[in-house]
């Protein structure tokens, strides 16, 4: 595939700009309109998964520059180039259209396309939305009917019905999509003895998940000694208020509701803190140790070489002292 560069030494000043028009959209400043007659692009593309939608901006003799974004991303500034992606295509570039065509859409490419245009020193913009229907739905008449559907089909639909006669009526259905839970993060932690300690398991699901923790095959039951289970929709907390030895090893977080269950191990082990006695034994050490670093110096006198254990070892027994009050 050949990626066309954009000629920076014609565009750099009109990059600029679009960046700044963009900026101002999208952060809510009000771009200048310049002339009021200005032609807007049509408001809704509304194109199945697979197929192509083809975004036009309506332009006159007056334009001088003209570009199209997806958001922030410059997609095409005249008839150069930005974006990598191969399915994005200039279609016409003319003194009365400038038109991009995007090739098997997909679901992520649904949302606000915005066309940039400057004349007479004045930037002006027209916005459309791209609606991209996934695979799978058929409609006939008042009915919709969604095959095969997934979790990530739920949501908000809505019927318009309208004729000559009168304004259209719209009415709106949730759709909720049931799903048995998957859990998407659990992660074992280190704790040392005596502190405090947190295991976590998330879980999706729809209705929401409920949660039990079990230990070697051993079900935790609420109440115990020094444990306590937090549960949330979505997120269950395992809490020890002090670790214990007895306390390390697998723990196994189940998630399940009416469709179904899954279930993750999770691993609390010791984490060993620095004692007094292990902290000054690698302090002396650092001190006794000859600098091998660029430009030292190894042959120094019995002396030299006391004075510089002390120099090293005074604030690092005054950090220790700090850390452990």
């Amino acid at each position: 595939m050949k990626t066309i560069q954009p000629k920076m030494h014609n565009s750099i000043s009109w990059a600029v700009f679009t960046g700044l028009a963009a900026l101002c959209l999208f952060q809510g400043v009000p771009v200048r309109s310049g002339d009021a007659t200005f032609p807007k692009a049509m408001d809704n593309v509304t194109v199945r998964q697979g197929e192509s939608a083809t975004l036009r901006c309506t332009i006159d003799n007056r334009v001088t520059r003209v570009a199209w974004l997806n958001r922030s991303t410059i997609l095409y500034a005249g008839n150069d180039k930005w974006c990598l992606d191969p399915r994005v295509v200039l279609l016409s570039n003319t003194q009365t259209q400038y038109s991009i065509e995007i090739q098997n859409v997909d679901v992520y490419d649904e949302g606000p396309y915005t066309c940039s245009v400057q004349t007479d020193n004045h930037p002006k913009t027209s916005r459309v939305h791209l609606i991209v229907q996934a695979v799978g739905f058929v409609s006939e008449d008042e009915y919709l009917e969604i095959q095969g559907i997934t979790r990530e089909q739920s949501g908000d639909y809505e019927c318009s019905a309208s004729n000559d006669v009168a304004a259209p009526v719209v009415r709106r259905v949730k759709v909720t999509v049931n799903y048995p839970p998957y859990i998407s993060e659990a992660k074992g932690t280190g704790v040392p003895v005596g502190q405090k300690g947190t295991l976590q398991c998330e879980a999706s699901a729809v209705p929401s998940a409920e949660f039990q923790w079990y230990k070697d095959d051993k079900r935790l039951i609420e109440g115990k000694k020094g444990v306590k289970v937090e549960n949330r929709p979505f997120l269950s907390k395992l809490i020890f208020f002090n670790v214990s030895e007895h306390d390390y090893g697998n723990y196994t977080c189940v998630a399940s509701n009416k469709l179904g269950h899954t279930n993750a191990s999770i691993m609390l082990f010791e984490l060993n803190e620095p004692t007094s006695s292990t902290l000054l034994q690698e302090v002396k050490t650092t001190a006794l140790t000859p600098w091998k670093g660029p430009g030292a110096v190894s042959e120094v006198s019995n002396g030299t070489s006391r004075r510089a254990g002390c120099v090293w070892l005074l604030p690092l027994l005054v950090l220790h002292l700090l850390l452990k009050f």
